[in-house]
């Protein structure tokens, strides 16, 4: 088991050594991302927990209900197409062939209507699985699943999802792994997402390593956690004895921070070369900008209005969804029109600011200190 980790910024030209990248674990506008950690900053923040109260007063008297952001989601601005070349062609860009595997949150959509694209085909059709385990969950990327039988597996790990029982993961994750050309990786698997506390969810890891580890090929370097949790996760492979493996994590228009390095010719051949436990992962100059600061400009991303999106949901508030107590699924436009809860409008409000040049150059200075990767 070799696992190789390569610097951009102190390392020769990589397209010397090897033949292709591999851009793993990104995002398109078929993800749901939970819409609650709104709630989460107003909790922390005087004016936004004041005006969130409004915000709920105010829908209360419109709905007779009260809102609950926990029920509503907001979707990536990129379609597929627009996804897959996103990341292609920044890997073309360090003179490498390009292999792009987009993983959104349980749905496999985005990778198959890739396949009727010419210059798509062959694209591989993965996902990222949330699994429910005990107190927490755990996401995987689930790559490379056969196109015949793509929606029966799918289908399959939905049902777990919906209703978990670890013997049934078992019998899941085995029958996945004997796919040869299937990859199967713990994204991000040290981020307590649940919020369980650190601890806890380490703890649960570990478990879950113990129990299914036979069955996942690497554990990820995921581009958008600090690496301080990155090198903590190089240590949690090294103790089960798995390679580490390049995880983007791209939501909106920064492309992915870590790539996979390979000579491999197709994506199968990368795979096998992760099962094999071989892993050369890159990582690019723009993983070493603050953290804080690539987290609010992806924030900027997300909020931004684009007049040519593929499904026409031009405004932020078209790409946010609500599941009302009738059953319906409607946007926030629908719901607020030019009006949406106070507590909403202060936020999006304060991320659009900071999309303004003269705020990004003062926040550049805030959020001093590049992020420092020590291997």
């Amino acid at each position: 088991m070799t696992s190789q980790i390569h610097l951009q910024w102190n390392s020769p030209p990589v397209s010397r050594r090897f033949k292709a990248g591999v851009s793993l674990h990104s995002h398109t506008l078929y993800s749901k991302e939970s819409l609650d950690f709104i709630y989460s900053a107003a909790r922390r923040v005087p004016v936004l927990s004041m005006a969130i109260r409004r915000g709920e007063r105010r829908y209360r008297e419109l709905h007779g209900t009260d809102l609950d952001l926990s029920r509503g989601w907001w979707t990536p601005p990129l379609g597929a197409h627009e996804a897959w070349e996103l990341e292609k062609s920044q890997v073309t860009g360090l003179d490498l062939d390009a292999f792009v595997s987009l993983t959104d949150h349980d749905d496999i959509e985005a990778p198959i209507s890739l396949q009727v694209l010419q210059e798509c085909s062959g694209a591989p059709v993965s996902l990222e699985w949330t699994v429910p385990f005990r107190s927490t969950f755990f996401h995987l990327g689930v790559h490379n699943l056969p196109l015949a039988r793509a929606r029966a597996w799918f289908s399959n790990m939905q049902e777990y999802r919906q209703a978990p029982h670890e013997s049934r993961l078992m019998e899941l994750l085995g029958s996945l792994a004997e796919c040869p050309d299937m990859l199967i990786v713990f994204n991000h698997p040290l981020w307590d997402e649940k919020g369980i506390g650190p601890e806890k969810h380490a703890a649960k890891a570990h478990e879950f390593l113990g129990e299914f580890g036979a069955y996942l090929h690497a554990l990820e370097l995921n581009g958008l956690r600090p690496w301080r949790e990155n090198h903590a996760v190089i240590a949690l492979a090294g103790t089960y004895k798995k390679p580490v493996i390049s995880g983007g994590d791209r939501h909106a228009l920064e492309p992915n921070a870590l790539l996979n390095l390979t000579n491999a010719s197709t994506f199968s051949q990368f795979v096998e070369e992760i099962r094999h436990g071989w892993s050369d992962v890159f990582i690019l100059r723009q993983y070493r900008e603050p953290f804080a600061l690539r987290i609010v400009h992806s924030m900027v991303d997300v909020l931004k209005t684009y007049e040519l999106h593929a499904n026409g949901w031009k405004l932020w508030s078209d790409r946010a969804f609500y599941r009302c107590d009738d059953g319906e699924v409607r946007t926030l436009t629908t719901l607020f029109g030019s009006k949406p809860p106070a507590a909403v409008a202060v936020f999006v409000a304060a991320v659009q600011f900071a999309s303004t040049p003269q705020v990004r150059r003062l926040l550049r200075g805030a959020f001093y200190g590049a992020e420092e990767v020590m291997l």
